[in-house]
């Protein structure tokens, strides 16, 4: 059996879950997250925890057993706790600052760049314009919206300018040389 797969989810004390065949409904206190699963995957819920599946040890089963399971686990823990994805900006002049509910940031470029929040997610700004907080109920969303806004100014190796995930380590280059005395004359 899959090691992810078998483990049951726990369900915290605030979280209802609904299964209606392949779409399972959770509701918490920060949301409502629904998905479908693929038909072939059982989930049951015995008491507070929910169990998922497989019918075969088939290959594909078995790569839907542990899939399910994780995406279930996501969504309990989304609406219970909720994600968080935290981004630092590096290099001089390089800031953000929240407008209403738009994050705008200032990446050395000749406008500014306004970044609207999808549904169910939360801009935030910390530390004089340094750092970059992406919440929300949804794994998935909340990581890619940090991939679009890190997008916008990937770090560069040889300053390290640009933003970076908190805690990412960029490789430094030595850069050029340069001449050292150079040829003499004729």
């Amino acid at each position: 059996m899959s090691r992810i797969g078998k483990q049951p989810i726990s369900l915290p004390p605030k979280v209802q879950v609904t299964i209606d065949g392949p779409d399972v409904t959770v509701k918490g206190p920060r949301g409502e997250l629904k998905q479908s699963f693929h038909p072939d995957i059982a989930i049951t819920q015995d008491g507070g925890s929910l169990v998922v599946t497989r019918p075969s040890d088939q290959r594909h089963h078995r790569a839907l057993h542990g899939l399910t399971r994780a995406l279930l686990n996501n969504m309990v823990l989304g609406v219970s706790q909720g994600f968080r994805r935290e981004l630092e900006i590096e290099g001089v002049g390089y800031t953000a600052e929240m407008r209403g509910a738009n994050l705008v940031m200032r990446l050395g470029f000749s406008h500014e760049v306004v970044v609207e929040p999808p549904q169910n997610i939360k801009f935030s700004v910390e530390e004089r314009g340094r750092i970059i907080i992406i919440e929300g109920i949804d794994k998935q969303a909340v990581g890619q919206v940090a991939a679009e806004v890190r997008a916008w100014r990937p770090p560069e190796p040889y300053k390290g300018k640009g933003i970076r995930y908190r805690g990412e380590v960029i490789r430094r280059k030595a850069g050029k040389a340069g001449k050292v005395g150079g040829k003499g004359k004729k």
